[in-house]
């Protein structure tokens, strides 16, 4: 009785078995692929590098190849020559005003500006000195004036020691002067650079007041000045810081137009 159950057991096991192989795919053999390990010159290729070589050949498990790129501009080289000049470019927008800068050195004194309105009477008159003598060292000297006594609308330059022309017309000019002891006193009235009249005195043991005077008719811009003029003899005006002994005077009389 136990061997016909034993029987009856098996025979449904094979039934079983063979309906499972029905049903399901058969799946074939897994085959094992030859990997080289080694040649004659190589170092053993673990089991993990080859799977990897064998993963890798599959699409599914590619690496995606990574290509490094690189900035040249980083890459410096060394420095070239200097070009030409280059055309120059367009002209820019003016730019804000800048700081207003330091005051400058005083400039000399300049010449008085023409007269004023023409409805005035027109005038002119100067009357200069100096106190200091004075010794021709020169073959021509100007005659220089350190005193003011009337200088109306300053016609008369102390700095350059002319007088200038503002207002046409005659003119009256007196030139007084100390000569020295036993020396030589000659002088020029000079209208622009051509001596107009001349004071002179001879050498003498006694000093004196000389003097000339004249009249001239003179142009909008003309001037008026005195020189010594040395020639074989020591020439010499004489004056003192205390008095004064040299005066140059002169005045407009008639002007050209009135």
């Amino acid at each position: 009785k136990m061997s016909a159950v034993f029987l009856l057991f098996l025979v449904s096991t094979a039934n079983v078995g063979a309906a499972l192989e029905k049903g399901l795919p058969r799946r074939e053999p897994r085959r094992l692929s030859c990997v080289r390990c080694c040649g004659p010159s190589e170092q053993p290729v673990s089991i993990i590098s080859s799977r990897y070589t064998r993963m890798s050949s599959d699409p599914a498990y590619s690496v995606p190849k990574v290509q490094p790129t690189i900035d040249i501009t980083i890459l410096k080289g060394e420095k070239g020559e200097m070009g030409e000049k280059g055309y120059p470019g367009a002209v820019g927008k003016e730019g804000e005003r800048g700081l207003r800068g330091f005051n400058g050195r005083k400039g000399q004194k300049g010449q008085p500006g023409p007269q004023g309105h023409s409805c005035k009477q027109l005038y002119a008159a100067f009357s200069v000195g100096r106190r200091k003598p004075l010794h021709s060292s020169d073959y021509f000297q100007h005659v220089t004036f350190d005193t003011e006594f009337v200088n109306l609308y300053k016609h008369f330059n102390m700095f350059s020691g002319k007088f200038f022309c503002y207002v046409a017309g005659i003119y009256y000019f007196s030139l007084n002067v100390h000569t020295w002891n036993f020396k030589e006193t000659y002088l020029h009235l000079m209208k622009n650079e051509k001596e107009v009249a001349i004071l002179y005195a001879q050498p003498s043991d006694r000093s004196i007041m000389q003097s000339q005077s004249l009249m001239l008719d003179l142009q909008e811009g003309e001037e008026v000045w005195v020189r010594m003029f040395k020639r074989e003899r020591e020439n010499a005006i004489y004056s003192e810081e205390s008095d004064v002994y040299i005066i140059f005077n002169g005045h407009l009389i008639k002007p050209a137009v009135e």
